[in-house]
């Protein structure tokens, strides 16, 4: 009953007129983001924060419009899936396996609204799923002292790499890298300037949102400049939508599906490094083992296309729940909403549901919200986010850089912050190159004082004694979990990573 009460005050927080349109409007724009391939739900939020600031919103508000950003470009990834072959996102990727072949059959118009109800119900799933365990988890992180936060901190940036991780050398070093970033500033402990050089704009260390808005935003505008690609819309023009609601019976037949994919794709997203990516693989591999007698999977059977979209949204809402209850984020858009958070002065963890429940209570609501709209949106509205496919990326890069100049400018009124989003930006856009994961980097950024503050506690309790970091069983487990998820990778990530482009080039071919 408590639960049900503290939802019933968020609705209540949620349900004004500005809220609402904030989420409408975050919906729409995360859907276009989504669907432009290569940008993903990571860059979508990334490129949207400066928006959200410069609005003068307050917490809650900004917190909707950029949850229903991320759920929106959760959605949106299906549509060059199925249109194009095009994975939106790399959760998306297995959408295209049945998703593409529906769309040369005729059917687009179908496979794109039957994924938007398999997305809602995934969401759903994950958004209750939140209720029901966020604040059981917040009862455990109470038992977290300085150590166990320690060692909290170890196994997400040990976990973030996760199986679709190419390399975890190159996760370790991007981790470093954000961490060695993060001692920018004045020690807060003993007043002494570090790493910065002389320079007065650097005492207060590196803004979080201009690392972020740089190395997500401006890195993909200077990918265009090496790349100048602008036209893989062609075949858009070729397909038709057709029909844009799926039969009853289609949905009769994929609700098993849904219902069973949702379960596996929130579990995927609550776990530390594993995400929507993982949901989705292991959605349609389980699907297909148990529901494809015929062999029709690859071929454009409708459930192979529910199977992927509904894990993938119920992770992504599963990666919600580290993030609120303990501070840590579950993916790479979680870490991008958690430098929010914290910009707006907010704490994520045990005592965010005591402190600031308007917020977090007010946030779950706009959830429910933002995916009834975005079920709303995205069937009657499907010809129109085709046509955002048919956008050339000569015109929307320089519209991302100068959302991201203006923005950031009108949050800091500060052109030192425009020159290091500029240096972010460069730095991304090296490191995409070299495939060095982006997200460790905001990880270590954004939690490395907390880090270090906590190391300083646990060893000064302690009269400097380091075994204190394993000295409870608690702090034990986080640091077991934590070795087992970084070597994991290494012994079964490859597999895994290799099986999952062997599936879509096979069934890829298959199709064609």
């Amino acid at each position: 009953m408590e639960l049900l009460a503290n939802l019933g005050d968020g609705f209540a927080v949620a349900l004004t007129l500005q809220n609402l349109g904030l989420a409408l409007l975050g919906c729409f724009l995360g859907t276009i983001m989504g669907a432009l391939p290569g940008l993903g739900p990571s860059n979508g939020v990334a490129i949207l924060i400066p928006l959200a600031f410069t609005m003068g919103l307050g917490p809650t508000p900004s917190l909707i419009l950029l949850t229903s950003v991320y759920y929106g470009a959760m959605y949106g990834g299906r549509i060059s899936s199925i249109l194009l072959g095009i994975p939106g996102d790399e959760p998306a990727m297995m959408t295209v396996l049945d998703g593409h072949p529906m769309a040369k059959k005729g059917m687009a118009g179908e496979a794109l609204s039957l994924s938007g109800i398999a997305s809602f119900v995934g969401a759903f799933f994950a958004t209750w799923g939140l209720i029901l365990l966020a604040p059981q988890l917040v009862k455990i992180a109470l038992l977290f002292g300085p150590a166990e936060y320690f060692a909290l901190f170890a196994l997400a940036f040990a976990t973030l790499g996760g199986v679709s991780s190419t390399n975890q050398a190159k996760s370790a070093f991007a981790a470093m890298l954000g961490l060695g970033l993060a001692t920018i500033g004045v020690d807060t402990q003993t007043g002494v300037p570090r790493f910065t050089f002389g320079e007065v704009h650097l005492y207060d260390g590196l803004d979080f949102l201009v690392a972020i808005v740089g190395l997500f935003a401006l890195s993909e505008v200077f990918i265009f400049l090496e790349h100048r690609h602008g036209d893989a819309d062609a075949d858009s023009k070729k397909l038709t939508v057709g029909r844009l609601t799926p039969p009853m019976s289609m949905i009769k037949a994929c609700t098993p599906t849904m219902l069973r994919t949702s379960v596996l794709g929130f579990i995927a997203g609550v776990l530390p490094g594993a995400g929507a990516s993982l949901g989705s693989f292991i959605s349609y591999s389980m699907e297909k083992k148990l529901v494809d007698k015929k062999g029709t999977f690859g071929t454009g059977d409708p459930r192979g296309v529910a199977a992927p979209e509904a894990g993938n949204n119920a992770a992504a809402g599963g990666a919600l729940v580290p993030m609120l209850a303990l501070g840590v984020p579950g993916s790479g858009t979680t870490a991008v909403l958690l430098a929010v958070l914290l910009s707006l002065n907010i704490t994520p963890g045990p005592l965010l549901f005591t402190q600031n429940p308007d917020v977090v209570w007010g946030l779950i609501a706009a959830l429910f919200i933002a995916n009834i709209m975005l079920l709303l949106l995205n069937i009657p509205m499907v010809g129109l986010f085709t046509r955002v496919l048919m956008v050339p990326p000569r015109i929307l890069m320089p519209i991302v850089a100068m959302v991201s100049f203006v923005g950031i400018y009108g949050i800091s009124g500060s052109t030192f912050d425009l020159l290091v989003m500029i240096g972010f930006g460069v730095m991304g856009w090296v490191l995409r190159k070299l495939d060095v994961p982006l997200v460790p980097i905001i990880l270590g950024t954004l939690l490395g004082n907390t880090m270090e503050n906590n190391l300083r506690r646990a060893i000064t309790i302690d009269n400097g004694d380091w075994f204190t970091l394993v000295d409870s069983p608690l702090s034990i487990t986080l640091w077991a979990i934590a070795i087992i998820g970084f070597i994991m990778p290494l012994i079964v990530g490859r597999a895994l990573r290799s099986r999952m482009h062997r599936k879509g080039e096979d069934e890829g071919s298959i199709s064609d």
